[in-house]
């Protein structure tokens, strides 16, 4: 029998789907532009994808403290129309020949603070909206529609770029955080944001309460060491696949975008087994074994050669990863929220996605650097030797820490919806 989880989650869901749908049908979009419109160089295209997030990144840290003590869909509106703004930029300049390389690196960066910033509200909020035992089918939710979007978007994305061009896809994207913003505003009930002493002003540092609190924390600490960098390592590898792919084997573009594509389905069906799984085996068992599946298959890459047979090995490779990904990220998102006190949730949330962010941008530039000394596929075989050992990080044994109801009234403000 299908959960029911309230009619707010499901406006909640909605906002976050027809968003991160907008958010893949415009994947890329900002290269192709550099290099079309803008005839920018190789190093101002990766420059603009690394830069973007570093500096989202760093700014994302001071963000925390901020969405910590604001009620939360306030918060996620104003994300929501902030990314609206700054994306819908870009086709206006583009309008009225104004566009430039570094209208692109502000919109980059802009859209990419907002989007960690949304993303720690959605989720401090999320904890606050459905109980602890619906999590797991939440993230779940969340999680499905994600490698679905993930699966759909790009192909029509680049369907969309071939018949009107890459600005497009930017002003669909732009549109989508709008739809977010309206689909939030019509969640009905409370909000939820931690209390502060009006006198205290806000420190230097306040701004790592949320990292502190993980490296406190003995399950976080090596969940959080796992993620960021199993994430980076896989991240750092998806240019250079890019160029071994379609540059070196010259597979067509179509059959660049089936690599990737398929695969993604396989998201779909992990994240839909994922609650099944745990209810059979158990929430640490399923995390382990998904875990240690996740690093093995990326190791597969080193054997693409051009071809047919190079097309079938990316599929079977993906798929397997990303199937085991999409058991395993509910699960560790729901014990990430579990374990997080309401009054830390948006800092916790924010300083795990800037750290990753920040860790994606530099292992891409090493990365870049490393396939330029040897090649591309070298540097893809490395990383995925790298990634061999990240299960030694997980956690070897979990216990419930989560905060009861006692404590989540004495630390929660409520507030009726405006």
């Amino acid at each position: 029998m299908r959960m029911r989880l309230g009619r707010g989650f499901g406006w909640l869901w909605s906002a976050y789907a027809v968003s991160t749908y907008g958010t893949w049908i415009a994947f890329g979009a900002f290269p192709l532009i550099a290099v079309q419109v803008l005839d920018a160089p190789a190093f101002a295209v990766s420059l603009l994808e690394a830069a973007g997030l570093a500096v989202a990144a760093v700014v994302a840290f001071s963000l925390g403290p901020w969405v910590e003590h604001r009620a939360k869909r306030p918060v996620m509106i104003a994300m929501d129309l902030i990314r609206f703004a700054a994306m819908a930029s870009v086709p206006i300049a583009y309008a009225i020949d104004l566009l430039s390389y570094g209208q692109l690196l502000v919109v980059s960066v802009v859209s990419g603070t907002a989007g960690i910033a949304f993303g720690a509200a959605s989720g401090a909020y999320l904890k606050h909206l459905v109980r602890g035992d619906q999590l797991l089918v939440a993230n779940g939710r969340f999680e499905g529609t994600s490698w679905v979007a993930t699966a759909a978007g790009p192909p029509l994305g680049g369907a969309l770029v071939g018949l009107l061009g890459p600005v497009v896809t930017v002003m669909a994207d732009s549109l989508s955080y709008l739809l977010s913003a309206l689909g939030v505003l019509r969640i009905r009930g409370d909000d939820v944001a931690a209390p502060r002493d009006r006198a205290t002003r806000l420190r230097g540092a306040d701004l790592l309460g949320g990292l502190r609190f993980i490296l406190r924390d003995r399950v976080l600490r090596r969940l959080f060491a796992n993620q960021i960098l199993v994430g980076g390592l896989i991240m750092a590898t998806a240019p250079l696949l890019a160029v071994l792919l379609l540059g070196q084997y010259h597979f067509p573009a179509w059959q660049y975008g089936l690599a990737f594509g398929i695969p993604a389905l396989g998201g779909f069906v992990g994240a839909r087994l994922s609650a099944r799984l745990v209810t059979r085996y158990g929430r640490h068992r399923v995390m382990i074994v998904s875990g240690w599946l996740r690093s093995l298959f990326p190791l597969g890459l080193a054997f693409v050669r051009p071809g047919i047979p190079g097309l079938l090995t990316v599929i079977v490779v993906e798929g397997l990863l990303i199937t085991c990904m999409g058991i395993f990220n509910p699960i560790y998102a729901t014990e990430r929220l579990q374990r997080t006190p309401v009054d830390l949730t948006a800092q916790i949330l924010s300083t795990w996605s800037a750290c990753g962010k920040l860790l994606q941008a530099a292992l891409m530039v090493i990365w870049g650097v490393l396939a330029t000394l040897t090649s591309p596929l070298a540097a893809i075989t490395f990383s995925g030797v790298l990634l061999l050992a990240t299960p030694l990080l997980l956690p070897r044994r979990i216990h419930v820490s989560a905060p009861g109801p006692i404590e989540r009234q004495s630390t929660v403000h409520t507030h009726g919806h405006a």
